[in-house]
């Protein structure tokens, strides 16, 4: 059977800078983000002929591609469910690639989310279904509802606020040792973690990820062109996307067990296509909107045992030089929170061995993206 194995690699990244509030519109930072990584690859312009985004990104394909000065474009996709889509925009590039629709692909999410208007904050259409069954009984936000679900959480299996602590923490280490992050230099305690005020119950403002403007994107090639490009190439080992049986958006209200959320589905699939597992992963980018969503992910994909995750934080486990250093560009709690795509970007640095938090000898990476929604990850290597 044909797979995706080391068939295309990433050779560019590029991103603006991350602030509340930048001057720019999400078009010209989203070109701008695309032309950095170009030249980071040393690909030029007009030879992109493959394009792929996020459903919520308010850019167009069109647009980019006369703005940028692109060719002819063969493929573009977009992918959908916010931050679940971060992932799949590589492993649509990396599949369209290895299937000869196009040659160089570029993949972005651009966003003004600090500057911005909220997407539920628009009360005036109607709710779509699955809203219907949690916003009128009070969740409202993202935030509410993996409240529950954290709630749940540790009801069920003994979580306490000090194992988000932990999350939170290794997070914001990470961003103090990065000068691009919102975070640079801005050092978290307990104490100010533990007196910090409530967003939802049980989520207090250091589980929450960070409003952001700003943009990100990256380039893909076959790994045969990835040999001639200016970077190292980091090779898309595996990937995969997760809608398990019966989800309902973030709350899984109707799944047998509601913390056995999309990453349980993804990995299946991530692993049963790679030649690795999650022994032998050297760096984590994992998804992290909000603190719960780190646990619930170490166990969906294998790291430890179902209810094992908040346990799994515990003694530096999350941190440089612990049992898997996670989000080591401080992630969407502490670097920049746009949609995840940072993560991507900051994977492809470990593996090129350029971080600010570099783990020593890396050549294995996971990436994931949202959990609680329907989801993707890819696992790259070096």
């Amino acid at each position: 059977m044909a797979t995706l194995k080391d068939a295309t690699a990433i050779v560019g990244t590029g991103q603006t800078p991350f602030a509340k509030q930048l001057p720019y519109s999400e078009k010209t930072l989203a070109c701008q983000a695309i032309l950095s990584a170009l030249a980071d690859a040393g690909i030029d312009p007009s030879e992109v002929d493959g394009m792929a985004s996020y459903t919520m990104e308010e850019t167009d394909e069109v647009e980019v591609a006369k703005s940028i000065g692109a060719g002819d474009i063969t493929f573009f996709s977009k992918a959908g469910y916010g931050g679940g889509g971060s992932c799949a925009t590589v492993a649509h590039l990396a599949a369209a690639i290895t299937t000869g629709q196009a040659s160089v692909g570029v993949a972005w999410r651009s966003r003004k989310r600090g500057s911005g208007p909220r997407p539920w904050k628009n009360t005036a259409v109607q709710l779509p279904t699955p809203a219907q069954w949690t916003r009128p009984f009070g969740l409202l936000r993202p935030a509410d509802e993996i409240g529950m679900l954290a709630r749940r959480y540790m009801h069920e299996y003994g979580a306490t606020r000090d194992h988000l602590f932990n999350v939170a923490l290794a997070c914001r280490n990470r961003a103090n040792q990065n000068p691009a992050a919102m975070m640079y230099e801005r050092p978290l305690t307990r104490e100010m973690y533990m007196t910090s005020r409530w967003i939802s119950d049980p989520l207090c403002l250091f589980d929450n990820c960070l409003e952001t403007d700003g943009a990100l994107a990256c380039v893909i090639v076959s790994a045969e062109r990835a040999r001639d490009c200016r970077q190292k190439p980091v090779y898309v080992h595996s990937a995969a996307q997760g809608l398990p049986t019966q989800h309902h958006g973030m709350v899984n209200y109707w799944n047998d067990d509601p913390l056995t959320g999309p990453s349980w589905a993804a990995a299946r699939h991530l692993w049963k296509q790679a030649d690795f597992g999650p022994d032998d992963v050297d760096v984590a980018q994992i998804y992290d909107a909000f603190t719960p969503l780190i646990p619930l992910s170490l166990e969906g994909y294998g790291f430890c045992g179902r209810g094992e995750g908040a346990a799994f934080t515990e003694g530096g486990a999350l941190e440089s030089g612990g049992r898997l250093p996670i989000n080591t560009g401080g992630g969407g709690l502490s670097e920049a929170y746009v949609h995840g795509f940072n993560l991507i970007t900051e994977g492809v640095r470990q593996l090129r061995g350029t971080s600010t938090a570099q783990v020593p000898g890396a050549a294995t990476c996971l990436v994931t993206a949202g959990e609680g929604v329907p989801t993707s990850a890819i696992l790259l290597r070096s």
